[in-house]
């Protein structure tokens, strides 16, 4: 089964222009774009991971991360294979850069079933990047809409306005996530793109389009921890998506062309969120850093915790009915009230584990080796 593809011209003698992506890849027949799953048949697009999925698993929406949407709620997470980038120090690279089509077959509504029969709460797209399957990902997400789910797309944001309105058209959540606080230099080096304006201009229109957003940024050291692009960033972000808009830093994990990179420290963690704060942003977090302090939620009028995480869990959860600090009222930005699941219900392989199980795995082992030192909590 194919669906329409609506992201794409037609040109003379065949060719197609891909708008999928901001790279407008320009498709000869009998060739793919750059992101080897989207392909020109016959002087139409075919996208050949349709109906595939490579890994899907259950896990929660704060480790998309998403701290503002629904939380405590699990999802079924998806991924197929390609993207746009060529990241070096992309941890799910056995998927995203493979060359090979592959991945199970499986009908829409079977997807829609396999998150009932997890007790899911929504469906989320990810492991690898969306905007080049995003026919596929709507498809299941308007049956997600029709059986009582909702949807959360991950995405590095470098799409065109056409695949931002479609996106919009069935996304709930997203989160952008960033690399290298958005650095040119870098991304041009490790990512293979010239310009991550795109991106900046995607998160214009997806909050134009009134999408639940939060942004994640990728710090990366040996360039890509720049305490000036971050404040570039954050101020960016609080003149043009708002000072709620949350923020998740990610400390690197070694892998892929970087492997013998040094993980983010969390020293670096540490001055990028005061970075954040200083510029204006309320809702600062270090998204795989367990024990840390800023997995919590702040109330930005009284600094007490509302909500208390470990390990993307929520332990605590001071907020009233309507999202109020118990404390002292101040409404928190958060659309929905906590979801308890079952620790039971939280993680489970449901197709293949995913790549980025590793990303938790790593998290928590650094703690565990290291829970004497309470620096992590102070």
């Amino acid at each position: 089964m194919q669906p329409t593809t609506l992201l794409t011209d037609t040109r003379r003698n065949g060719t197609i222009e891909c708008h999928a992506c901001a790279r407008h890849c320009t498709i000869r027949p009998g060739e793919t774009g750059f992101c080897r799953v989207r392909t020109n048949e016959n002087g139409k697009i075919k996208l050949l991971t349709y109906g595939r999925v490579v890994t899907a698993h259950v896990d929660t929406i704060e480790k998309k991360p998403a701290y503002h949407y629904r939380p405590g709620s699990n999802l079924l997470s998806l991924g197929t294979v390609g993207c746009n980038w060529t990241c070096d120090f992309c941890i799910n690279y056995p998927i995203s850069q493979s060359h090979e089509i592959k991945g199970e077959y499986f009908s829409l509504e079977a997807i829609i079933q396999f998150a009932k029969t997890y007790k899911c709460k929504g469906i989320a797209f990810t492991y690898n990047e969306p905007l080049i399957w995003l026919e596929f990902a709507r498809d299941i997400g308007e049956l997600a809409h029709r059986e009582g789910l909702f949807n959360v797309i991950v995405t590095n944001g470098y799409g065109t306005a056409e695949a931002i309105d479609l996106m919009s058209t069935f996304a709930d959540s997203v989160t952008v996530g960033l690399k290298a606080n958005a650095s040119q230099k870098f991304l041009k080096e490790h990512s293979g793109i010239s310009d991550p304006e795109p991106v900046f201009t995607s998160l214009q229109r997806l909050k134009r389009r009134n999408v639940h957003l939060e942004i994640s940024d990728l710090i990366i050291p040996q360039g890509g921890d720049s305490l000036e692009e971050a404040s570039h960033l954050c101020k960016w972000i609080r003149s043009e998506l708002g000072p709620d808009t949350p923020i998740h830093f990610i400390s690197f994990i070694p892998s892929y062309k970087m492997s013998t990179v040094q993980a983010t420290s969390q020293t670096v963690l540490e001055a990028h969120c005061k970075t954040a704060l200083e510029s204006g942003l309320r809702y600062v977090y270090i998204a795989n850093f367990p024990g840390h302090k800023r997995e919590n939620t702040y109330c930005p009028n009284c600094n007490g915790i509302v909500i208390a995480r470990f390990a993307y869990g929520i332990h605590r959860w001071n907020l009233d009915n309507e999202n109020r600090c118990k404390a002292c009222d101040y409404k928190i930005p958060i659309i929905g009230c906590l979801t308890q699941t079952p620790p039971e219900d939280r993680y489970a392989p449901v197709i293949f584990p995913p790549m980025d199980l590793l990303y938790v795995c790593e998290g928590l082992t650094a703690f565990q080796q290291d829970k004497s030192d309470d620096t992590r909590t102070g």
